[in-house]
Formats: C-alpha cells, structure tokens, sequence
C-alpha cells in the first residue's frame, strides 16, 4: 500500500498518516510497463531509422524528464494563472523566431505558439487560412493547393475542416514541388487570379524524398498575387537552419526571409530532440495569427481563451522542449546536426554503391528516400521494400514508402525511407553493413505480387478479386477485420496479440494496388484492432 501524496515536505497537498480509506496498489504496475515497452521497437541507439530523433545525449533525456516531473500537475489551459507556462512558451517561441529568421517587431512580427504536434501545427495553419479567406470572400469554399508529397496532416486538415485541397504532380525524379504548374494553379481562377485558393504549403523537406521544395519562387508568386504560403518544416525546422553551419551543402532559402512566406511549422520532438508532443506554428502578422485562437463568453463557465485545438493540456511536453532548447543553443544543435550531415552523407554514398539501389533526387538534410535503380539489369535489382524486409532481419527497422501514381499519369516510384538522426554517426559502419547484407539477400528478388494477396483477400470472401475489392468499400467493420485476419496477419498465437507479418513487402504492395479507399478503410481497421479492449475468454 502507498501513501499519497508524497512526503514531500514542499508538497502543498494535505496528507493523512494513514491513507488506508483509498486502496492504492502500486506492486508490479512499473514492471508490467517495462515489460511492455521490452516488446517495443528500440527507440534510443540509432536501429530505428524513423519516428525517434535520438541525439545520442543521455543527458538531454534526464533533463527533459525532470522539467516534464517539475510541471506534473500543471494545466497549460491558462497561463495567466499558471505563468510557467507563458514564460516557456515565449522562450520556445521565441529561439525558433530566431532560427527561422522571422522579424521580431514592425506589421509584419512573426509571433507563434506552441503546439501538440506537427498534425495540429498543420491544422491550424490552415485554419487561419479558412478564416481569413472567408472574412474577404463569405459564402466561397476556400481551397488549398499543396504539391503531391505534402505531408498527410493536410489531408486531415482539409477533412476536419472542409476545405478544397488540390494536390499537384511533384517531379518524379527530384520529389521537388513543380513551380510552372503551382503557377498555373494560382492562375486558375475565373478572372486569371487565384480564386478559391486560400494557402499555398511546400515542404522543407518533404517526409517521403527529404528535399526542399523550391519555396522562393512559389512564394514570390504567391506573394505577387495575394496568397499566403505556408512552409511545413515539421520534419526540418530544427535541423535545416543549422545544417550548412555544421558543413553540409548550401541549401535553398526556406524560411521567413523569404518573402511571401506567411507562416511555418516546426516540430521540436524531431530535430529539436524533446520528447512527443511538442511543435511550434509561427506566423507572420499578430492579426493573422490571432484567426488560430478560440474564444467565448457565450456559456456561463470561465471565460474560455484556447491557441490550440486542446483546452486543458499538459504542460509536460512544453517544459521538456523548453529545456532541451535552452540547454541546446545555437551551438548544440549546430554540432548535433554535424552528426546528422556526416551520418546521412556515409549512408548516400553506401547506397550509391550498392549495385541495385538509388538515392532519390538530390537530399536536403538528413531524410534519404531509396529506390530500385531501373538503370541496371533485372537481375541485378534491389527492391526497396524487399530490401527492408532483409534488413530488418539484421536488426535494423527502416520504413517501406508506396509508390503513387499522380493525377498526371506519373508514378512516384515506391521506396524505403531512413531518417538519420545524430546517433546514427556512432553505428554507420554498422548499418552500411546491414545495408549491403540486406542487398545482397534481395538482389533478383522480385516485388511480391499484389495479385498473390489480392487472390488470398478474394478467397476469404468466397469472390473473385474484382467483386472483393468492390464487396470491402462497403464492408462492415467485423467483416473487414476477418478478411485481414484471414489474408494478410501472422498468428496471434495463444496470447492473442496481433501481429503485422513478419514481411512487409507483400502488404505494402497490396495497399498500393488498391483503390485507396478501399486500401484506408483497411488500414484503419487494422490499426483500430490493434488497441481495441481485448475480449476475455469465456
């Protein structure tokens, strides 16, 4: 049995000697965790080459879980009441002004906030544009016009919140958004001018190629003809400003010194090094950037002021970014991201030996794309979700990309993704070595056929694979789960976890031969099983 609260003597909080009136068991929950998260891929040492940043920097991960102790109990929703939380934030806020070279005064300030992610970044990014749109154009749909390799949070954004969103063909050999057809777009509308667009976004970089869109000639034009632009530098925020001070390449501008650029996301958990939960959105203009706020009067609560999308919040992630960040500085994260320029120019250079295999494009920063180099002979060709699948068997988990076919008729070729992080420098030899062993076991080896799975999804319906794909865009949740079961998972065994299939290729390959929203309603079937209650046995 344990009291609580603690024993603390600058612990505020009334205590009784004996607390025997609240059952409390403690014995084995920590351990039940640790168990738990044994079972999880390894999110420090540089074997994950996606999701986890690890600056290889113990130090950094004691620190940021002792700010996050430190504010526990503190809810983020008022911090006028709780003026930790306002001094952090305009610290946080204020480094990435900085960094990014936004101005800190005159009509044009950048100010900004902190946020839960780049998902919500994103969303209110655009949410600022819906409204201002609508305050100049009532009763016109907005519009948001994005190259095709945007991050999916502008997706989401426009389904949450019911705006159009034009997606536009990227090169298929530089995975760069296309400035003539951005262009074009822009002049789309009735009289020659934008229309219903609202927001232009470009990416530096973008996830799925790691290059830096060609944002001074997107913007120029934007700015010209009145449309604000937004830079998703989720991924990139905290490492691209650093990243030719570390002695990596010259890369093209990107942030507020360019002109026309309106506004920029930046997460902290990536290249900032603190732990989930932590972005920042920041805006050109205190009167745009006030359009992200909710407020109202209009129930008889407290008056309600929110940044964000949340109201109560943890302060945990903010304190932990906050830290991180002041420990860091400018020269920190400089050497951190020296790590990441030589790390991520080792792993191009092994890949471009590796006879079979190619870097996509030209890479800015430390995200490399891999794909198949179609310039060698059948025989001799790697596939890169293949390749995955015989590396991960090394222990080293690299992440499968799909290919797409754009609305043009070109296809993005499908690829395998690294993130280098700084830890990456220390086990590169290491990793090149899994990477040209995982080669060689998939040289020759062909694609899996999407027909295979498709036949084995159209098997479990008792149909042929043109009426299961048409039966499962309508299929009910229990139904769907059974084809997935039946067609594409291992064995939960006695225990009845789930398992994804020790090979990844074949799914992969499935879900880009799909109708996509046939292949998403499975997805999320998938994923929703994976954290449903599990039903006791009777």
């Amino acid at each position: 049995m344990t009291t609580l609260p603690s024993d603390d003597p600058t612990d505020p909080r009334p205590r009784r000697a004996d607390a025997t009136d609240v059952p409390v068991r403690t014995d084995g929950i920590l351990e039940r965790l640790a168990a738990l998260r044994a079972a999880d891929a390894p999110t420090h040492g540089g074997h994950v080459l996606s999701y986890v940043y690890d600056p290889g920097l113990a130090e950094l991960d004691e620190l940021a879980a002792a700010a996050a102790r430190a504010v526990q109990p503190v809810n983020g929703l008022d911090p006028t009441t709780f003026t930790s939380v306002a001094v952090m934030e305009r610290e946080l806020v204020g480094f990435a002004r900085s960094m990014l070279h936004g101005p800190d005064d005159g009509p044009g300030a950048v100010v900004g906030s902190v946020t839960s992610g780049g998902t919500e970044s994103c969303l209110l990014a655009v949410k600022i544009a819906r409204d201002a749109f609508a305050a100049e154009h009532p009763g016109v749909r907005p519009r948001v016009v994005v190259p095709t390799s945007v991050h999916a949070a502008f997706r989401k954004a426009a389904q949450y919140l019911g705006v159009g969103l034009t997606a536009l063909p990227v090169d298929p050999a530089t995975g760069r958004a296309d400035v003539a057809r951005t262009l074009a777009e822009l002049r789309s509308g009735p009289d020659g001018g934008p229309g219903d667009v609202a927001l232009v976004v470009v990416s530096a970089p973008s996830y799925p190629h790691g290059v830096v869109d060609p944002v001074s000639e997107i913007a120029g034009a934007a700015h010209e003809l009145g449309v604000p632009v937004h830079v998703d530098a989720c991924v990139g925020g905290w490492v691209l400003p650093f990243w030719e001070g570390a002695g990596g390449d010259p890369l093209p501008a990107f942030d507020f010194a360019v002109p026309g650029v309106t506004s920029i996301s930046a997460d902290v958990h990536k290249y900032g090094y603190a732990p989930k939960g932590a972005s920042v959105l920041l805006v050109r203009g205190r009167d745009r950037q006030r359009r992200q706020f909710f407020a109202t009067t209009a129930w008889p609560g407290y008056p309600v002021v929110n940044t964000t999308t949340s109201g109560s919040r943890s302060a945990a992630p903010l304190a932990a970014a906050w830290a991180v960040s002041q420990a860091l500085g400018t020269d920190g994260y400089t050497a951190l991201t020296g790590r990441c320029v030589r790390a991520t120019r080792a792993l191009a250079a092994a890949v471009g030996e590796i006879d079979g295999l190619r870097v996509v494009g030209t890479p800015s920063g430390p995200l490399l794309a891999v794909a198949t180099d179609d310039a060698v002979a059948p025989d001799r060709r790697v596939d890169p979700h293949v390749w995955a699948d015989a590396v991960r068997a090394h222990g080293w988990v690299l992440q499968p990309q799909p290919g797409l076919v754009q609305v043009d008729g070109t296809r993005l070729p499908h690829t395998t993704h690294l993130t280098v992080t700084p830890v990456t420098e220390s086990v590169v030899e290491d990793l090149v070595l899994a990477l040209r062993a995982g080669a060689d076991a998939a040289r020759g080896v062909p694609r899996p056929a999407a027909d295979d799975v498709l036949a084995r999804l159209a098997s479990a319906l008792g149909a042929s694979p043109e009426q299961a794909v048409a039966h499962l865009a309508d299929a009910g949740a229990d139904e769907i789960w059974a084809v997935l079961r039946g067609a594409l998972l291992d064995d939960p065994g006695e225990q009845g976890d789930l398992a994804l299939p020790a090979s990844l290729a074949p799914l992969l390959a499935v879900m880009e031969a799909l109708p996509g929203p046939v292949a998403e309603r499975l997805l999320v079937e998938l994923v929703a099983r994976f954290s449903e209650p599990v039903v006791p046995a009777r």
